[in-house]
């Protein structure tokens, strides 16, 4: 049997398509998966129709935490299987009116908090820490389908090791977009106001020093500047 799948709804940036890949090898189809151009995925899978029916119940009833599935359209097909595995293919630039939408960002997630916090952790305080369930989305997208590329993360490659996680099916980065660390992503430094380099080894906690004592500090962040300044203080 063979069917090809239209999903629509919040679907991109959420970790669908990983999320589809790991179950579509758990019920043994083979086929793909990808992103549109529209913000919707689409999917073809082949196997035996038991299995299919199983993981269109698993694409309905255990989708990603974040992802909202407004519609599923299936369309069965002819002809002999073509695919030897199950993948994520490169995404298209089709387009259709298909009432999908780009999500928004979202905030740090408990897993990415432990790893945060752990010294042992490779992005122990690394201020950048996503992964599938978090993290900068809509203010990152420059345009559809949701890829690397296709977001301000395209200035960052990715290094051995998170390129390591990012093709692990195992891996909870397994095809985050955002994947990054201190090795490879961007970088936080301070700056004085005239744009001169004041060189730290932990720049955020100097910010906080300099908010505590009364300064004004202009944090820049994913989508703009935060002006920041103490309540308590009226000068440094």
């Amino acid at each position: 049997m063979r069917l090809k799948i239209k999903v629509t709804g919040i679907i991109q940036g959420v970790g669908f398509r990983p999320f589809v890949y790991r179950i579509a090898v758990k019920n043994k189809l083979k086929g793909y998966v990808k992103n549109r151009g529209d913000a919707g995925v689409e999917i073809l899978v082949e196997g035996a129709s038991e299995n299919i029916k199983k993981f269109l119940a698993n694409l309905k009833g255990k989708k990603p935490p974040l992802a909202q599935i407004h519609e599923i359209i299936t369309v069965k097909l002819s002809g002999e299987e073509k695919y030897e595995r199950f993948v994520i293919q490169k995404s298209s630039s089709e387009t259709e009116l298909s009432g999908s939408v780009i999500p928004p960002d979202i905030a740090i997630c408990n897993e990415c908090l432990k790893e945060l916090r752990n010294p042992k952790d490779p992005r122990h305080d690394y201020f950048f820490i996503t992964c599938t369930d978090c993290g900068p989305r809509y203010t990152i997208i420059d345009k559809l389908p949701y890829d690397r590329e296709n977001t301000t993360m395209r200035d960052f490659p990715m290094c051995s090791f998170c390129q390591s996680q990012y093709q692990n099916p195992l891996d909870r980065r397994f095809h985050a977009q955002t994947v990054a660390c201190p090795k490879c992503g961007p970088k936080v430094y301070l700056t004085n106001s005239k744009g001169e380099l004041i060189s730290h080894k932990d720049p955020v906690r100097e910010a906080g020093k300099l908010l505590s004592e009364g300064f004004i500090v202009a944090i820049k962040g994913y989508g703009g500047f935060h002006v920041a300044t103490s309540t308590i203080k009226d000068q440094p």
